[in-house]
């Protein structure tokens, strides 16, 4: 998904043969360590062609090989979580500098000669939209009160259908956006057309959207995921947010959302009692405009909207440092 996305910004793309070694059967081990040989060769080749100045290392199992193959290149890791998994760790053994998203990182790499904290990255785009310009983008008036609902880039079941059956019962005049997510879509689509012809005014259901800055500018609270993106786009928009963390792998996102629950812009709803108690925490934090405004100025408070530059900055650093040292 993400070779599409690169891809269709024009940008070169080419893709690693990768897998990881964690968690996985010694049936399935060989066959790992055999891709992890082979992306490393390729690795090594692509380095030879392309010859850059700095690697920049975002993270997971993919990067791995690469890790290997530019080992004597200068490198710049940025952990996106606050808490990095086991890739990012055995990559911060290569890695020349490191930069992170919050302070709290800084203690999972105890041996880095040289960190920064820099914040989360947002795109551009997202500084073009305001709360205005979202509400006119879905046609939602100024006045209503907007639910934003979304699972990551390719949904999430368990939120989706928690949403889909306390719809009848959140407040009549709530404005609902709902980014299911291209697996649920078509029934989710099923499901709205048994509402009410009013109710399927407010629910404004897409499978995707590019635009996420008119979504997230229109909110007043957002329930989705905890992936390292709620560290920087939440913030930036000042969005209070419901968090529900994915039970099924590391506990990064677990991590990411007690940070900022701790900062007092979010809480969390366990993914297994999500459909027994979203409506509550729901309808009890839109009552509540105080929470939900203090919710607000702590979010605010962790943006980091120059993070991007900072990063950019800190790798032309380790490139030029390194040039001249060959």
């Amino acid at each position: 998904m993400e070779g599409e996305m690169v891809k269709r910004e024009g940008i070169a793309f080419e893709a690693i043969p990768a897998a990881g070694l964690h968690g996985i059967s010694l049936r399935n081990l060989p066959g790992n360590i055999l891709r992890l040989f082979r992306g490393t060769f390729h690795s090594a080749r692509i380095l030879k062609r392309f010859q850059p100045d700095l690697i920049l290392f975002t993270g997971g199992y993919v990067a791995v090989p690469m890790a290997f193959a530019g080992i004597k290149i200068p490198s710049l890791l940025y952990v996106p979580d606050i808490e990095p998994g086991l890739a990012l760790q055995a990559i911060a053994r290569f890695a020349d500098a490191i930069a992170v998203t919050t302070v709290e990182s800084i203690a999972f790499f105890p041996r880095a000669h040289q960190i920064k904290v820099t914040g989360y990255p947002t795109r551009s785009d997202l500084n073009r939209w305001d709360r205005t310009k979202g509400r006119n983008f879905f046609g939602i008036k100024p006045s209503a009160q907007v639910l934003l609902v979304f699972g990551g880039s390719k949904g999430a079941h368990s939120i989706n259908q928690a949403l889909a059956s306390i719809l009848p019962f959140l407040p009549a005049t709530l404005e609902v956006i709902h980014i299911s997510g291209s697996a649920d879509h078509a029934e989710l689509q099923s499901t709205k057309a048994t509402f009410p012809v009013e109710l399927q005014h407010r629910y404004h259901l897409l499978p995707y959207l590019h635009e996420m800055g008119a979504a997230l500018s229109a909110a007043d609270l957002v329930v989705s995921r905890a992936g390292a993106s709620v560290l920087g786009e939440y913030p930036l928009f000042g969005l209070p947010s419901i968090l529900v963390p994915y039970p099924y792998a590391w506990r990064y996102q677990k991590t990411n959302a007690d940070y900022l629950v701790s900062h007092g812009a979010a809480m969390i709803i366990e993914n297994s009692v999500l459909s027994t108690e979203l409506l509550s925490a729901v309808s009890t934090l839109l009552s509540e405009p105080q929470r939900l405004s203090s919710m607000r100025q702590a979010a605010s408070a962790l943006a980091h909207p120059q993070a991007a530059r900072e990063i950019a900055d800190f790798a032309v650093t380790i490139a030029s440092a390194g040039k001249g040292n060959g």
